[in-house]
């Protein structure tokens, strides 16, 4: 019997159910722009030990959901929980990787930089960065494949090593709940295959992770669970289960085919 590569364990969705807690949960989620809604009383639960995607067409608020789980932007209702809890700390539970246009790709920081970045939430802001957390954020550059550009400044590295270096400073958080922004937009096939294989490693040694996502075929080949958002949540769960046919073209329009990549509607 042919065992499956290192690659193809890391991307497959995984065969066991992921543990009953939940590593992120919105309940009655509703926020709104200039009085329009964005996201309207959304429910959706992210269980711990799974790979998840969020996937939806443009002005789904798919992003607006991870901002808004994370305090970046306000709700007008609902309640957003980290492990169960919804207190002050529960957001240093929760890494975060934002889109690439969010980021000031000018900005003199070298790569080294802006993984120990990573650290200050445990070091302080105020205090510099010790010999512990400069081993830890050369630990996290190393296992993404970037320990050789410490030096580079930011802004000079291509799409898919930019993409490495700031999943490297989530990594060095230390957090149990990592939240990605379209990682895979604007990047080749190879370091997305690379990229994924990291994503599902860090699922496979028990962390949680929740991708906002365009490829649906991506989705279904490697993701475990799915919430299907469209301003509501038209579906949350398994996700076999969740992106059938008929629902993928309920959110995208009775055009969209199942099997389609959504390249176009991202947001």
């Amino acid at each position: 019997m042919l065992m499956p590569s290192r690659r193809d364990r890391a991307t497959a969705p995984t065969t066991t159910a992921p543990d009953d807690t939940a590593a992120l949960e919105v309940r009655s989620l509703t926020v709104s722009y200039r009085a329009a809604p964005v996201l309207w009383e959304v429910d959706a639960r992210f269980p711990t030990g799974a790979l998840s995607a969020i996937v939806g067409p443009n002005g789904a608020g798919k992003s607006t959901l991870l901002k808004a789980a994370l305090g970046l932007v306000p709700a007008d209702a609902g309640r957003v929980l980290v492990a169960g809890d919804d207190g002050a700390s529960a957001r240093d539970r929760v890494a975060y990787v934002p889109q690439r246009e969010s980021v000031d790709w000018d900005f003199p920081i070298t790569v080294r930089e802006v993984v120990e970045m990573g650290r200050y939430r445990s070091v302080g802001w105020f205090r510099r960065v010790g010999r512990h957390d400069r081993r830890i954020a050369g630990e996290c550059l190393d296992r993404v494949g970037m320990a050789a550009f410490g030096r580079r400044q930011i802004g000079q590295l291509s799409g898919g090593q930019r993409q490495r270096v700031f999943l490297a400073r989530a990594l060095a958080q230390q957090a149990p709940v990592l939240l990605m922004d379209e990682p895979f937009a604007g990047i080749d096939a190879r370091t997305q295959a690379d990229l994924l294989g990291l994503l599902g490693e860090l699922r496979d040694a028990g962390g949680s992770v929740i991708v906002v996502h365009h490829d649906i075929a991506q989705v279904r080949a490697a993701f475990d669970w799915t919430l299907l958002l469209n301003v509501r949540a038209l579906g949350c769960g398994p996700t076999a289960e969740v992106l059938t046919g008929d629902a993928v073209r309920a959110a995208y329009g009775a055009g969209a085919e199942p099997a389609d990549e959504v390249v176009a509607w991202t947001g």
